[in-house]
């Protein structure tokens, strides 16, 4: 039976002031901020000699902390027959194409039919430190954004690729249909994201309480009212590459939450985002591994048709 881990931290002098749950997230970065702020709910952030500590409390330098990490609860999950292809697996992670319309882990709304439902499936072994309904999930895409993912079958790789995926060390190039051809032709968009104060479901870019966010776009091709961007996210927040490119002025066609959804041209059923391109140091072997996943069949229909449309 696994059990359970602890671990003692000590606050150094660059974190006085902190929020605590936002030091644990930097100092445990496979763990979600959720995840953390219910660990100190539930009494299992220990600060010598207080009690009970909340989230907000702010650090104090040299002090020393105890998390206490329960072991993996056993996931109420059952495989399933899930469409998703394996590009390349070893004992430690597999990489693998996500179609568009599969969520990647249950959620509401959402408990049957997901990809990791079908990672169990398919794949032997899956790393438990990110919870018990997200076995292997190191990174994510949204539901109708198809692409390149990397999961960890253990947790050693977990922990690894966590830390490489903070650290900024992971490199993913999206393809993307936007409306307009962004001028000039490249460059990169620095502007905060945060939770959108009035639609919980939607990001805001410079919204009141954001966090720092950059993404690099290049222009691929240029048609007469839209473009197939290449674009690179340098930070990982939530619906990343969605927001900055409708901040931009120019949404991915079809992308109804961000202003994508509009009259003309080819008609996009989803937002047109592909996860294309992903590199990465294998987190055991240190071998570079570099993969590349063609567009889905509906993003090519979609290209072709902009295509046609500019000649």
């Amino acid at each position: 039976m696994p059990k359970e881990k602890l671990l003692h931290l000590t606050v150094d002098p660059a974190s006085e002031g902190k929020r605590l749950d936002a030091f644990l997230a930097e100092r445990i970065p496979e763990l979600t901020r959720s995840r953390l702020k219910k660990l100190i709910s539930q009494g299992k952030v220990h600060l010598s000699p207080e009690g009970k500590v909340k989230a907000s409390r702010p650090v104090r330098a040299g002090e020393e902390i105890l998390v206490q990490i329960p072991p993996p609860e056993e996931p109420v999950l059952e495989p399933e027959v899930v469409p998703f292809e394996i590009l390349y697996q070893d004992e430690h992670l597999a990489v693998i194409i996500k179609p568009p319309g599969i969520v990647v882990h249950p959620a509401a709304g959402h408990l049957r039919g997901t990809l990791v439902h079908g990672l169990l499936q398919r794949l032997s072994g899956l790393s438990g430190v990110g919870g018990a309904l997200r076995p292997g999930i190191v990174h994510r895409l949204d539901k109708d954004t198809s692409g390149l993912l990397v999961v960890a079958k253990n947790d050693q790789a977990h922990l690894r690729l966590s830390a490489m995926f903070k650290g900024r060390k992971v490199e993913k190039w999206y393809l993307a249909l936007v409306h307009g051809v962004p001028e000039p032709r490249s460059g990169k968009i620095k502007v905060p994201i945060g939770r959108h104060p009035l639609h919980r479901k939607k990001m805001l870019a410079g919204a009141p309480r954001s966090r720092e966010a950059e993404t690099f776009y290049r222009v691929r091709e240029a048609f007469r009212h839209w473009a197939l961007l290449e674009v690179r996210p340098l930070t990982g927040r939530t619906h990343q590459i969605r927001v900055h490119l409708s901040y931009l002025g120019h949404p991915l066609l079809g992308d109804a939450l961000y202003g994508g959804r509009r009259p003309g041209g080819p008609p996009a059923q989803r937002q047109m985002l592909h996860a294309w391109r992903l590199s990465f140091e294998h987190p055991v072997t240190k071998e570079r591994l570099s993969f590349e996943a063609p567009p889905p069949e509906d993003f090519q229909r979609v290209l072709e048709e902009l295509r046609r449309c500019a000649r």
